[in-house]
């Protein structure tokens, strides 16, 4: 999971995440948009598909809530769950880091050559002992200028880092987001669809609506919204096996709203290995995720340079050696099949996109792999080799 070195903008020099996922038939393209709020289609009686009651696959506690427990107020439609908070230390350079939580997962990233070599981890136990140094694995989807990783460290007490070879500016972050204190959120009662594909809500992995915002109350980066050019695959460069994805989409989201400081995850939808489909990048209220009530897409920083019109997916774990699980490749097909129908649009195509803000022009593939657009090896090289069938695939029916 890549920890990108610049914030977003509306410019056309906004920042990437490079590396630190049951359908029905979607309506035709032409159907015109609804400007349903998601709230008040939650609560229309017919406005979701029917079958069985929403249960969130993510980690969610009905434990007296210990902190926030003013933002959890229900409404037609939602159900009262409660997540735990997510707690950030961040820190520079070798020295060894010890907060005072339990550490998930640990951020890192340096200046200078993108390669790991000579890079490591040990960790440090509640006791105070030192754990054997492990090396830090390549950045998978690192571009630009130096590398970065999200390290899954079990509950560590703290942790030390060693630096790449002629590495600079070494920094670190530890993260916890599975035991800080609960805090109180509205979630769907029955299962929520983009056009008949079924996927999480924000709020039903627990993001923290609060990240989204300064000190001074400001939203760090409101929404902007341009018409669909692309669709762009990316995978997030992290765990395969991931015994709990939502907690990575959290660390994951605290990396790239407070760290980097975009004011919100990068994608705007992800994928975990189960199928389960995650809502990324915050799109207001409207009914279609994504989008807003005219249709247009918000933009979000997963491109650099081509967010604008340009929508991220990202399958989470590291597809380099491998390819998606059966289940995460048939969501990501549906869903992909979905949004292309919305658009309108045909997968197979090649398409001229233009930055709606700076003109900057680009040859790709109506749907493309991170690596399209800049030197990356995002969307993995396993991944890579699937897009021409994932475009097939996208095409029947469409």
């Amino acid at each position: 999971m890549t920890l990108p070195p610049t914030s977003p903008s509306t410019s056309s020099a906004s920042p990437t995440p490079s590396a630190l996922s049951t359908s029905a038939t979607p309506a035709p393209s032409h159907r015109a948009w609804s400007r349903v709020t998601r709230r008040g289609l939650l609560g229309a009686a017919g406005a979701v598909a029917a079958g069985a009651v929403f249960a969130p696959a993510v980690t969610a506690d009905t434990d007296p809530v210990a902190a926030d427990a003013d933002n959890g107020d229900t409404g037609p439609g939602t159900t009262s769950r409660t997540f735990p908070m997510t707690r950030a230390e961040a820190a520079v350079g070798e020295a060894p880091v010890r907060p005072a939580f339990p550490i998930g997962y640990v951020g890192v990233r340096w200046s200078g050559p993108r390669a790991a070599t000579g890079g490591g981890i040990r960790l440090i136990g509640a006791d105070g002992g030192k754990g054997a140094w492990q090396p830090l694995s390549e950045p998978g989807c690192a571009d630009g200028d130096g590398g970065a990783l999200l390290i899954p460290v079990n509950q560590a007490a703290g942790y030390e880092l060693r630096a790449p070879d002629g590495a600079t500016d070494l920094r670190s972050v530890a993260i916890d987001t599975t035991h800080g204190p609960l805090r109180r959120v509205a979630v769907p009662v029955d299962t929520t669809r983009v056009r008949g594909v079924a996927y999480l809500t924000r709020a039903a992995w627990g993001a923290d609506e609060k990240l989204r915002f300064k000190p001074d109350g400001t939203e760090n980066s409101p929404q902007t919204y341009h018409p669909f050019q692309t669709l762009t695959i990316h995978h997030t460069a992290t765990k395969n096996g991931d015994p709990d994805p939502a907690a990575t989409v959290r660390a994951m989201y605290q990396l790239h709203a407070v760290t980097n400081d975009w004011g919100d995850i990068g994608y705007h939808f992800l994928v975990d290995e189960k199928g389960e489909i995650y809502e990324g990048r915050y799109s207001g209220e409207t009914a279609t995720p994504a989008h807003d009530e005219d249709g247009k897409l918000v933009t979000a920083f997963h491109t650099g340079g081509f967010n604008a019109g340009n929508l991220g997916i990202a399958l989470i774990g590291n597809m380099v050696d491998q390819g998606p699980t059966a289940a995460a490749r048939d969501a990501l097909t549906n869903l992909v099949r979905s949004l292309v129908r919305m658009h309108g649009v045909d997968p197979e195509a090649k398409v001229t996109y233009t930055n709606p803000l700076s003109g900057a022009k680009k040859e790709v593939d109506e749907i493309s792999g991170h690596r399209d657009w800049m030197a990356t090896e995002c969307p993995g090289e396993v991944m890579y080799k699937e897009l021409a069938a994932l475009r097939k695939a996208a095409a029947m029916g469409s």
